[in-house]
């Protein structure tokens, strides 16, 4: 199987005041060169589509047709080659396809196999999203590829004792990656983003079910131009240096800090996922010794690796400076890409400070908040946040951030600011 080219890039204002120990930098990995979509690619793929079918599926019954209609299009979006599975989920979980709780292998007869038992899908039971994914991942294990996706659907919270749902996502760490999506407005924003997060999947929001075929469509369409999968983002520091946090912040933020595996003396393994053609940026800071005047250090040097059975492969890598000076100029210029970056991260936690304060009734933190992630939006250009910080505030001035709290705001409206509170936009070039 081929596998993409990857380049990596460091942007940072390596200069540091006397004294000073703090490093940040933006590292940017981007990833190019087309896939061999050829059997041998094929082989190393599996999917599973996991489909709520609780009661609340069948209220209104639009939901549940939407679902078929949503998985049939996700199916008809798999190459020929790729093993896949279809669960049902309710208080439990079975398979819908293959009925033996396998993966079959896509081609024209067995997706018409699958669209037929989608078709006959009813909606009747409660919601434990925990045994779906466990069900998920016994029937990876069946065929074991290299990048193993799930899309899960849900309208529904979770019925399960967190206890038991938070063990079943740690199980099913690193075993394959997930992304979520609530239909409707009743399911939970934080449960989901629980699960994206850990299984590094997206989380999205689609509050007209008119709109999930489309949707599915393009979620598997992105999982069929992954290419490669476990690949690492790997820090070394020098000795007396430690890591303060690391972070995804493009194109959407994930904190990735306590995620980190120890891969050897001062460095340190954190996850990124499966890549196909495309671009992320990772925010780390590092806090390390000062040392004198006009002396340069090597902070960390950032690679790329790629784990495998014959060992780890360097796909990229990055050097990470200090130079110590006393020239104000020099010490105390922002390196853009930093500033933006740090601006999106504060961006989404106001938004999340300002719902949770919302909706507890604090009206001044809530106008507060908001107020802030309206005044960072317009800074930074994220005209799809502004817009939808626009649909919960009245907006007087953005600049200042100066707002008002709406009376009246669609749940759809807030449901989807804070599942989209995360995502970040690029720095202008």
């Amino acid at each position: 199987m081929s596998q993409p080219d990857f380049n990596v890039e460091i942007f940072q204002n390596e200069y540091l005041p006397a004294g000073g120990r703090e490093v940040n930098a933006i590292v940017t990995v981007t990833s190019s060169g087309a896939l061999e979509a050829g059997p041998a690619a094929a082989a190393q793929a599996s999917e599973i589509i996991i489909v709520d079918c609780s009661g609340s599926m069948s209220a209104p019954r639009t939901k549940i047709e939407a679902a078929r209609q949503a998985t049939v299009a996700a199916l008809d979006a798999i190459r020929d080659g790729v093993a896949f599975a279809v669960v049902a989920g309710t208080s439990g979980a079975k398979p819908v396809y293959p009925g033996d709780g396998t993966l079959s292998v896509a081609d024209p007869e067995t997706r018409e196999a699958a669209k037929a038992a989608v078709r006959r899908l009813q909606a009747g039971g409660g919601t434990s999203i925990g045994k779906w994914l466990l069900l998920a991942r016994k029937i990876f294990g069946t065929r074991p590829a290299e990048l193993q996706h799930a899309i899960l659907l849900t309208d529904g919270k979770n019925n399960e004792r967190r206890r038991n749902f938070d063990e079943a996502i740690a199980q099913c760490e690193g075993v394959f990656s997930c992304d979520c999506r609530g239909v409707g407005t009743d399911w939970n924003v934080a449960e989901l983003r629980k699960v994206s997060s850990a299984l590094l999947g997206s989380v999205d929001i689609v509050a007209d079910p008119s709109g999930l075929a489309a949707d599915f469509e393009a979620m598997m369409k992105s999982a069929m131009g992954k290419e490669v999968a476990d690949v690492a983002l790997r820090v070394r520091t020098p000795q007396h240096a430690r890591i303060r946090f690391v972070r995804q912040v493009a194109p959407t933020i994930e904190e990735l800090t306590a995620r980190r595996t120890e891969a050897g003396p001062q460095a340190g393994d954190y996850p990124t996922g499966a890549w196909g053609e495309e671009s992320r940026d990772y925010h780390i800071c590092v806090e390390v010794e000062p040392a004198s005047v006009s002396q340069e250090m090597l902070a960390a040097r950032v690679s790329l690796v790629l784990t495998s059975d014959s060992g780890p492969e360097v796909l990229g890598q990055g050097l990470v400076k200090a130079i110590w000076t006393d020239d104000d100029g020099l010490s105390t210029r922002i390196n853009r890409h930093v500033a933006h970056y740090t601006g999106q991260t504060e961006l989404a936690q106001a938004i999340q400070d300002g719902l949770a304060a919302r909706k507890a009734g604090d009206e001044d933190t809530a106008t507060s908040r908001l107020g802030r992630a309206v005044s960072l939006a317009h800074q930074s250009g994220n005209e799809d946040t502004a817009q939808l910080l626009a649909r919960v505030v009245d907006v007087m001035d953005a600049a200042t951030g100066t707002v008002r709290l709406k009376r009246r705001v669609a749940d759809a409206d807030e449901m989807t600011l804070d599942t989209r509170s995360d995502k970040t936009v690029r720095v202008k070039k």
